[in-house]
């Protein structure tokens, strides 16, 4: 499915990612307000919450860490609380070649998320909601390993053509098949996940928000770094 989804989907955008550890929060917004292209913070900071599918062989997670050109990851995302009634949650299958990242979003239909969680809620919310044939297939065939959650702020650039988001407080769970608890967690509250997003047509001047930026860009996933944590 894949490579099916790759070749009909056009509208790809640059996304660079920089895990900057043992760097506060109020220091990484401190330097995005005083960078030459004048981030401002916009909308409003809120927690992201996902759950994560892989088939039961994680081949999303082995094409992240073996460096695969185009990756496939499938996520379950909503915003605020992160249990209880999650009333609009999106399936979201995120495209990845190299550096250029799409997405495909589809909602979902109304789940609970608490004690006694386990894949039949899951499987039971994608039956009844709406998706192309070939991803209702795929989906058939995976599992349900890690749920995380952290805290998100936005910005973007006084141009608007460049939008940060400044990612902190990463907790993970792990999901079983069934009867889930939530209490083998790991948590990474001393770091900061920084992504910056454009549009093709800008990446000529990339250099030009980059330089100022005091830290490298690196591989990072929090999925594939949610799993490393907690079973390995």
């Amino acid at each position: 499915m894949r490579d099916f989804l790759f070749s009909g989907f056009k509208n790809f955008r640059y996304e660079r990612k920089f895990y900057i550890e043992g760097l506060r929060r109020e220091e990484a917004e401190a330097i995005l307000k005083s960078h030459p292209a004048i981030f401002r913070e916009i909308y409003y900071e809120r927690d992201v919450n996902n759950i994560y599918l892989d088939s039961f062989d994680f081949q999303h997670y082995l094409d992240n860490v073996n460096g695969a050109d185009r990756r496939l990851k499938v996520r379950i995302r909503w915003y605020g609380q992160l249990f209880g009634l999650i009333k609009s949650p999106t399936l979201e299958l995120k495209l990845k070649h190299n550096l250029h990242v799409g997405k495909l979003l589809y909602p979902l239909k109304p789940f609970a998320l608490g004690d006694n969680f386990s894949i039949g809620v899951i499987r039971g919310a994608l039956e009844e909601s709406t998706f192309p044939e070939i991803v209702r297939l795929h989906l058939a065939g995976l599992n349900a390993p890690l749920l995380n959650t952290y805290s998100r702020k936005y910005f973007l650039s006084s141009d608007s053509e460049y939008r940060v988001t400044v990612d902190t407080g990463m907790k993970a769970y792990e999901l079983t098949p069934y009867q889930n608890n939530f209490l083998h967690t790991s948590a990474d509250y001393n770091n900061v996940i920084i992504e910056l997003k454009y549009n093709n047509p800008h990446d000529k001047f990339v250099d030009g928000i980059t330089n100022y930026f005091p830290f490298r860009m690196t591989r990072s996933s929090k999925y594939v770094d949610g799993l490393s944590r907690l079973y390995v």
